[in-house]
C-alpha cells in the first residue's frame, strides 16, 4: 500500500518507520527544509527522550486524556524506544526525575538514529513539501483516502494518510496548527488548542524585582482562592522572570491550571495564587529558631543588612518590602510579631498569577483532534477509512519529563502499524 505521512517530527518519523516495516511504500512529507526541527530543541537541546517510569505511570502523568493512550503505550514502550536507539548505536543515561537522555547530551544524536532507521527501511523523505489538502473519495463503504495535494501543485496518490503535523507550540519549528485545518476540512472536531507546559504570567511588580533568580529545593502550591481548593503542588525548581514565573514545577502546574473551570475569569479576578515555601525542610517553629539565631549573631545591624544567610541577594529587598518592617530598624528591636511575619513570608510567599504565556512559548499544545473520533487501538479516524493521526495533533498532553515525546513515538508506531 502507498502510505503518506504528513509531518517530519518524532511522531511522523516513527509512523513512517513503522509503516515501512510493514512492507508498505512510504513517503514522509515535511514542509521544512529538514526533519525534526522541534526535536532538536527538546530538553534544551539535549533531548529528554523518555522517562524510565513504568508505562502505567505515563498515563498518570498525562492529564490530557491519558487513558486514551493505554493501548498505544502497551504497543510501543519506553524500553522499545531505548532499544531502537541502542540498535542504531546510541546509548542513554538516566538523570534526576527518571528522565532519560542520550549519553552524548545532544538531541542531534537522537535525530540521527531516526534518520538511519528511515534509510534502513527505504522511506522516501520529501522536504519543502507543504500539504494543502487531503483528498478523499466517497463510495458505498463511506469516505476513503485518495491523494494529497501539495502547495507546489503536485498531487500524490495514497491508500493511507497519517497526519502528524504537531500542535501550535514553537511555530518557528513548523508547528503552526495547519494539521488542524486539514483534519477539520475532513469533518473532524478540533478541541480548542491551548498552551500547556507553559510559563505563567504573574505579579510583574514583584517578579521583575527578582528577575533571573532561580530557586531550588522549594515547595509550591497553586490554589484557586475562589473555591479554596488546591490546584497543584510540587517540590523542586522554579525561576522568576520579567513576566512572572517559569521553571519545571511551574510548567507542570500550568497543565493543571488550564483545566480549572472558568480559569480565564479567575485569573482576571486575581483568584489564582501561587504560594512558595522557601524553607520546606523546616517547620514554622524550626524556622523561627533559625531566624532568632541569625538575628542574635547580627543584633546590632540594621534589618536590611541581616538577611544574607537566609535569602538570595535578589530576594532581600522585595522580602523586606513585603514584611512591612522598617529596613533601617535595628535587628534587636524587631518584635516577635514582626519576626513571625518574616516566618510566614518564607513559608508562604504569595504571588498572584495573572495568565498563561502565549501558545507560541508552550512546550506542548493541549487540545487538538478529539480523541472521541479516533480509534485508540489503531489511531485510525472513525470518520474516514485509512486516515490516521499521531502525536501532538491529537488532544493529549503530558507533564515535562519525556512523556510527551513518548506519546509521539507510541502513537506514531501504532498509526503506522501492520493494520495499515
Amino acid at each position: 500500500m502507498k502510505v503518506i505521512v504528513i509531518g517530519g517530527g518524532p511522531a511522523g518519523i516513527m509512523a513512517a518507520i513503522s509503516a515501512a516495516k510493514s512492507k508498505n511504500e512510504v513517503i514522509l512529507l515535511e514542509k521544512n527544509h529538514t526533519l525534526g526541527r522541534k526535536l532538536l530543541i527538546t530538553g534544551k537541546g539535549r533531548c529528554n527522550i523518555t522517562s524510565s517510569l513504568e508505562m502505567d505511570d505515563f498515563i498518570k502523568n498525562t492529564p490530557g486524556n491519558g487513558k486514551f493512550l493505554f493501548s498505544a503505550f502497551q504497543q510501543f514502550t519506553n524500553q522499545d524506544m531505548i532499544q531502537m536507539l541502542k540498535e542504531n548505536g546510541l546509548a542513554v543515561k538516566k538523570e534526576r526525575g527518571n528522565r532519560i537522555f542520550p549519553v552524548t547530551d545532544k538531541a542531534q544524536s537522537v535525530l540521527d538514529c531516526f534518520i538511519k532507521e528511515l534509510k534502513k527501511n527505504d522511506v522516501r523523505v520529501k522536504t519543502k513539501a507543504e500539504v494543502l489538502k487531503i483528498n478523499v473519495k466517497i463510495d458505498l463503504e463511506g469516505s476513503k483516502i485518495e491523494s494529497v495535494s501539495l502547495r507546489s501543485g503536485e498531487t500524490l496518490k495514497a491508500d493511507t494518510v497519517i497526519l502528524a503535523t504537531g500542535g501550535k507550540s514553537y511555530p518557528k519549528t513548523g508547528s503552526t496548527g495547519d494539521g488542524y485545518e486539514l483534519a477539520q476540512k475532513l469533518g473532524h472536531t478540533i478541541v480548542e488548542p491551548k498552551p500547556s507546559i507553559v510559563p505563567l504570567e504573574a505579579d510583574k511588580k514583584l517578579c521583575q524585582r527578582m528577575q533571573g533568580l532561580s530557586l531550588k529545593n522549594v515547595k509550591i502550591q497553586l490554589k484557586n482562592m475562589a473555591s479554596n481548593k488546591k490546584i497543584y503542588d510540587d517540590f523542586g525548581e522554579m525561576l522568576f522572570t520579567h513576566f512572572g514565573v517559569s521553571g519545571p514545577m511551574i510548567l507542570s502546574s500550568s497543565a493543571h491550571l488550564l483545566r480549572v473551570k472558568n480559569v480565564e475569569q479567575l485569573l482576571q479576578n486575581g483568584k489564582i495564587k501561587l504560594f512558595i515555601d522557601l524553607k520546606p525542610a523546616l517547620s514554622s517553629e524550626e524556622l523561627d529558631l533559625r531566624i532568632r539565631r541569625d538575628f542574635e549573631a547580627v543584633k546590632n545591624k540594621e534589618f536590611k543588612n541581616s538577611l544574607d544567610q537566609l535569602l538570595p541577594k535578589k530576594m532581600i529587598e522585595p522580602m523586606i518590602g513585603l514584611s512591612q518592617i522598617n529596613p533601617n530598624k535595628k535587628v534587636n528591636e524587631i518584635t516577635k510579631e514582626e519576626r513571625m511575619r518574616i516566618v510566614n513570608l518564607l513559608k508562604n510567599l504569595e504571588v498572584t498569577v495573572t495568565g498563561f504565556r502565549p501558545i507560541e512559548e508552550a512546550i506542548v499544545t493541549a487540545g487538538g483532534i478529539s480523541t472521541k473520533e479516533i480509534n485508540p487501538k489503531t489511531m485510525e479516524s472513525k470518520l474516514i477509512k485509512n486516515l490516521y493521526f499521531a502525536g501532538e495533533i491529537i488532544d493529549v498532553d503530558s507533564y515535562t519529563g519525556g512523556f510527551n515525546l513518548q506519546i509521539a513515538y507510541s502513537t506514531g508506531f501504532v498509526a503506522g502499524g501492520k493494520h495499515v
